[in-house]
């Protein structure tokens, strides 16, 4: 992969979407305020070049439109994310060929895969300069506090690096790391992920787990590290996938790992397991602060970085944020995914308003009662990150699952509340909801809003109103002659829910 962040900015400020800051910032609250006012109004990408207290530049909000999220994937439009999604639907679940074009097809998914293999790359910018020891200062880097009641300063879009001790898989996550001292962090990752998962393995046969952070990588490997589809893939051949070709890795200097060779900076340590201090609390994407809970404790001993590093970094809370970008553009590439996993489902939605997947909306093509429980039971259990979706509402095809007013409709005209509504108590659920009763462990709801079928139902159902088609196209043909050519014939535009916040 040639292109890294570096490289992306230059696509940035060629397409105006950037805007360097000279005046002298703050990165304990400053910052995280004024990118916040940026993303609430679709604004550019920020790099701060002179932030109190550090040499480095700080770079925030490159993620903070779906459009840019595309340009981060080399794509233009958020359709083009579907046609990732049918590739990497294949890959899931390979069916043979039953035409020449589909084995056509399918050669280029696998031909796609091979040249998606990661490289090593022998003299990486990212070990241009290498600080060991007791030289390692943290502080140095200019790790934002984005809330006044937050526990301290925060990475929060690094790369997450481990490997699994027994078969010597890596694994790459996007998790949360506190500053706990100049060269120490804690970790926030839950136990189903797959750091946890090596970490269990290290102490199980009494080791200490090696790990490397990667901060400052082409957008491109974040997103593919915070794609959570079930592929049996490592995150870099994803990728390489998502990019067209493969990642350029290196060998880090101290542990036995691999990173983007391009990174701005790389960390390396070791946590020892049972090592944990405090870590939080935080300001989450539920809008709320998280609690305070037991990590565990990295310690480092190795920085290395380019000449000259930027720091990229992000923020979570109510939406708009950039992770919710983000998830805009995951919804899109999960469609084909979700298609091929629940046939009758037709659409899929995840509004950022509920942010981003504690509500989805569903479209089916209704054939037999009962469906819609079943769509909904099937959805939960499709793909992992739809676990803690907490309501899940199904309608009928021709409802436009992103314009709310049809979605309000087809809920007050065709939910029955007693009969329509279903819920699944005591389940297991993201602790970081404060709505649940138990942290942990909540309810979801399923609500069946299509047109009801025998023996749904034990009467007819009325008819929808729709307007004569002649008459219809004679008023398209004549709206000009009407006087009315400048005014919009009220079509809902759906980049006004989700799809495109420059505008909002």
């Amino acid at each position: 992969m040639a292109r890294d962040l570096r490289g992306f900015l230059k696509i940035l400020e060629q397409r105006g979407q950037l805007r360097r800051i000279k005046a002298l910032v703050d990165a304990d609250l400053e910052i995280a305020e004024i990118s916040n006012r940026m993303l609430q109004s679709g604004g550019p990408a920020l790099l701060f070049e002179t932030v109190k207290g550090s040499p480095y530049p700080v770079l925030v909000n490159t993620m903070g439109t779906v459009e840019r999220v595309c340009w981060a994937m080399n794509m233009e439009k958020p359709e083009e994310l579907e046609a990732l999604g049918r590739k990497l639907g294949m890959l899931q679940q390979p069916k043979p060929p039953k035409k020449i074009s589909q084995a056509i097809e399918f050669g280029k998914v696998l031909f796609d895969v091979v040249k998606a293999k990661p490289m090593r790359d022998f003299l990486p910018p990212c070990h241009q300069v290498v600080i060991k020891d007791e030289a390692v200062d943290l502080n140095q880097i200019p790790m934002i506090r984005p809330y006044p009641k937050d526990a301290g300063k925060i990475i929060t879009l690094g790369l997450v690096i481990t490997k699994d001790v027994e078969t010597g898989t890596p694994n790459v996550g996007v998790y949360r790391l506190q500053l706990q001292s100049k060269n120490t962090m804690t970790v926030h990752w839950l136990s189903v992920r797959g750091g946890a998962r090596h970490l269990r393995k290290a102490a199980e046969r009494g080791q200490k787990l090696e790990i490397a952070i990667a901060l400052g990588v082409d957008p491109l490997i974040i997103m593919a590290a915070a794609t959570p589809i079930p592929v049996d893939l490592s995150e870099w051949l994803f990728a390489g996938l998502y990019g067209g070709s493969g990642v350029h890795l290196a060998k880090c200097k101290t542990v036995d790992l691999e990173v983007p060779a391009d990174a701005e900076f790389v960390l390396e340590g070791t946590i020892t397991p049972g090592e944990m201090l405090p870590d939080g609390p935080f300001g989450d994407h539920m809008g709320y602060y998280g609690g305070v809970e037991d990590s565990p404790l990295v310690r480092f001993h190795c920085v290395t970085h380019r000449k000259d590093p930027i720091y990229l970094t992000t923020f979570s809370g109510r939406p708009p944020k950039e992770e919710a970008m983000i998830a805009i553009a995951l919804n899109r590439i999960y469609t084909p995914i979700l298609r091929q996993q629940v046939s009758e489902i037709v659409d899929f939605f995840l509004p950022m308003e509920a942010l981003s997947y504690k509500a989805a909306i569903i479209s089916i093509d209704k054939a037999y009662p009962g469906q819609a429980r079943r769509a909904a039971m099937a959805f939960w259990t499709a793909l992992p990150q739809f676990t803690y979706t907490k309501f899940v509402i199904v309608v009928d095809k021709d409802i436009n699952i992103r314009d709310p007013r049809q979605v309000v409709w087809a809920l007050t005209s065709k939910v029955d509340p007693q009969r329509d509504v279903f819920i699944l108590p005591d389940t297991p659920f993201d602790t970081l909801d404060f709505a649940s009763p138990k942290l942990g462990l909540g309810s979801r709801m399923g609500i069946d809003a299509t047109t009801k079928v025998y023996p749904e139902t034990e009467h007819d159902w009325g008819e929808p109103l729709q307007s004569d088609s002649d008459v219809a196209s004679m008023v398209d043909r004549r709206w000009a002659e009407y006087g009315l050519g400048d005014i919009e014939q009220g079509e809902v535009d759906p980049n006004l829910f989700g799809y495109d916040m420059r505008h909002r």
